[in-house]
This record gives C-alpha cells, sequence and structure tokens, in this order.
C-alpha cells in the first residue's frame, strides 16, 4: 500500500543546556512578563526560548541558504 503521507519524522525533544548572561536571562523574564500581559497565559522564559529560537533560524534568510547549500554539499 502506497500512502500520500510519508512517515512522520523523529519528534523526540533534544534536551539542550545553555549558559547565557544575566542581561540575556533578565531580557527573557520581562519578555515572559509581557507575554503574559499580552495573551493573558503564563509561560515561562524555559518554553518560550525555544519557539523564539525558532522563529529567527525561520526568518533568517541567509541561514536558510546557507543551510541548504551545507545540506547539498554534504550529500554529494
Amino acid at each position: 500500500m502506497v500512502l500520500k503521507l510519508k512517515p512522520l519524522p523523529n519528534r523526540t525533544p533534544v534536551r539542550l543546556t545553555l549558559s547565557i548572561s544575566p542581561e540575556l536571562s533578565n531580557a527573557l523574564t520581562d519578555y515572559a512578563a509581557i507575554y503574559a500581559e499580552t495573551y493573558g497565559q503564563t509561560e515561562k522564559a524555559e518554553s518560550l526560548a525555544p519557539h523564539m529560537l525558532e522563529a529567527f533560524l525561520a526568518s533568517d534568510s541567509g541561514f536558510k541558504r546557507a543551510r541548504r547549500a551545507l545540506h547539498e554539499t554534504s550529500e554529494d
């Protein structure tokens, strides 16, 4: 049987530990507070950070081009 939907990719979260500056920590805490005011939903900065990183990478066209080139080179 052939299905249009291919097997789903691995969706197991990967834990990554980062060290950040006190200034960045304060900014993330402030962002979480503003997020709560804006949406009426409290989220920890640790929960928001992965989505912020994902949005940043998705909006970086230079990164997307370089990443495509990197993977095209490695597939040859």
